[in-house]
């Protein structure tokens, strides 16, 4: 009996640390509700501590409370190794850069070449017609404008267009000699100390590349495949910026963020260049190649049901640069993790919270050949231009979103390796933060701005 009384101890104490560095962690992240949950079941927990005062007739409880811990730890915690793993579907076909929402929404009413866009794509008039109705990203009148961060947002995006003119650039050395290892290990010490969270190679595939440029000078222009290596990085969202989205925070730090992966892409695609290869960098407004699949074919994490790439360090709270390049280097084989897929589909908060509800609750469904999830881009973006702003809040409540602390991880690293596990955590994640939450309040220094 004595095994038993220390075993209830040891689950009692060990629930309420858990609890207890919950609400610090809530604290310091400023998750009010969280921590005031954490905190009060703290007491309630350890009342259980009260059993071991009863009559030894009434053992048969702590035995039973502590075979219930035993056997619900043994079903969480069974190793991924012991389940099938799921299939990953492979990506088909091109992109028409011309059709997707940012390239649509840059076409000029009476112009040519908005006349033979409708012309070849009919479909696509009436829907973009509504689009064109409302305010617009960064405007006076949208939802949720505040004049500071909305002309720091404009004022960031121009200088990412700035960019634009250093992304490629001629050959006029003779190549550089050195080992593929050499190289990958120097650009990735350097995108690291520049900034980045991640980084990966891989080798280009077809579907990667757009078929057709959507945007400024590449408008029409059909796409050539030029490079046969692509290195891929993310930068981190800061996440008390992300957390009030759809508010004005969420759009001042994509701007920053989008500007700071190509400032780290551009940099490394002259290096290259210097080094005597081709290189081309692939930033925010100047993409030929799709930048989630490269990045999830690099192995940085793998697309998530809102459509965004879902690392395992910040999940979706990320902007992504990509430089191809024909310098030798040594491309990383596909690793497929099937456990954020499975998480997605036990989740859905990203699709629940969706104020466009742009986000399917569904399975996935076969489109194009490959059963995947896909956004509703027209609703999406639609909200963005009545909200001013690039709205993440599918971002802000994701899971994987938490910040990268003791708790978090431990929880994120959980959900890779224990299958059952997934169910429970995003039930933890409802109590704790709720299943529809509210958008946190903007930082102090943005308030009143």
């Amino acid at each position: 009996m004595i095994y038993f009384q220390v075993l209830f101890i040891a689950f009692i104490v060990v629930t309420a640390l858990i609890l207890a560095i919950m609400f610090i962690t809530s604290l310091l992240e400023r998750r009010k509700n969280a921590a005031t949950k954490a905190l009060l079941l703290i007491p309630v927990i350890s009342s259980f501590l009260l059993l071991l005062r009863l009559p030894p007739d009434f053992y048969w409880l702590i035995i039973s409370i502590d075979i219930t811990f035993l056997l619900a730890g043994s079903y969480l915690f069974i190793p991924r190794m012991f389940f099938r793993k799921l299939k990953e579907e492979t990506a088909k076909g091109n992109i028409d850069e011309r059709t997707i929402m940012f390239s649509r929404n840059e076409l000029k009413p009476g112009s040519e070449r908005f006349e033979k866009y409708y012309e070849e794509f009919p479909q696509h008039k009436d829907s973009d017609e509504q689009f064109r109705k409302l305010p617009g990203l960064l405007h006076k009148k949208s939802t949720f404008y505040k004049p500071l961060p909305y002309n720091a947002s404009d004022a960031i995006f121009k200088v990412v267009d700035g960019l634009h003119q250093h992304v490629d650039g001629k050959v006029e050395n003779p190549p550089l000699k050195g080992s593929p290892e050499q190289f990958s290990r120097f650009v990735k010490k350097w995108a690291k100390k520049a900034g980045a969270t991640s980084v990966g190679i891989t080798e280009t595939k077809g579907y990667h590349w757009y078929s057709i440029g959507g945007r400024g000078d590449r408008y029409g222009e059909t796409i050539q495949p030029r490079h046969k290596y692509a290195i891929v990085f993310t930068v981190e969202m800061d996440h008390e910026m992300v957390m009030p989205a759809p508010k004005s925070s969420i759009i001042m730090e994509s701007a920053s963020q989008y500007l700071n992966a190509g400032i780290i892409a551009t940099q490394i695609a002259q290096f290259i260049i210097n080094c005597g290869y081709e290189a081309r960098a692939h930033i925010d407004g100047n993409y030929q190649v799709v930048a989630p699949l490269v990045a999830r074919d690099a192995n940085l994490g793998e697309i998530g049901r809102m459509g965004l790439l879902m690392t395992p360090e910040l999940g979706p709270r990320n902007r992504i640069g990509v430089i191809t390049t024909n310098m030798p280097l040594p491309a990383a084989e596909r690793q497929y993790d099937d456990s954020v897929e499975d998480f997605c589909s036990k989740c859905l908060k990203c699709a629940v919270n969706c104020p466009a509800t742009a986000i399917s609750k569904e399975d996935k469904s076969l489109i194009n050949g490959v059963k995947r999830w896909q956004i509703n881009s027209d609703k999406c973006f639609s909200y963005w231009l009545s909200a001013g702003t690039d709205c993440g809040r599918c971002m802000s409540t994701c899971p994987y979103s938490h910040p990268s602390n003791l708790m978090h991880n431990v929880v994120r690293w959980s959900i890779r390796n224990f299958p059952n596990f997934r169910y429970w955590a995003v039930k933890m994640d409802d109590f704790f933060y709720g299943r529809k939450s509210i958008p946190a309040k903007l930082p102090d220094w943005m308030q009143n701005n």
